[in-house]
């Protein structure tokens, strides 16, 4: 009697998984449990950079307009939802809005400042 050999079928290309091999956190997570030696870092493929030579002011302005369009945010999917997930989200509209009255206090300080 003979047996024909069982073909093991070609696995899916997915691209999720490709995707995670690539991943910096892969790599680092690879490295440090099979290399004795750490890869060398990929250069930083951030979304967002922030403009060498901002100033402060700036860079304080600009976070009190996020700031106001995450609480924009926030406020919209609150009107949207009802009981605890309404609640989460006020509550988030809630801590957006002490962070964007640290940073606009943190303008008129400045202000003040630099006025005297």
């Amino acid at each position: 009697m003979t047996t024909s050999p069982y073909l093991l079928p070609e696995p899916a290309e997915n691209d999720e998984l490709q995707d995670l091999r690539s991943s910096g956190a892969a790599q680092r997570a690879l490295d440090f449990y099979l290399k004795e030696e750490m890869s060398t870092p990929v250069a930083n493929e951030a979304l967002f950079a922030i403009k060498a030579g901002i100033s402060q002011e700036e860079a304080l302005i600009h976070a009190s307009d996020l700031l106001r369009s995450a609480a924009a945010t926030a406020y919209e999917s609150a009107s949207n939802h009802q009981g605890n997930q309404r609640d989460l989200a006020f509550s988030v509209v809630y801590l957006i809005d002490m962070a964007k009255a640290m940073v606009e206090r943190s303008l008129q300080v400045r202000e003040a400042q630099a006025d005297s």
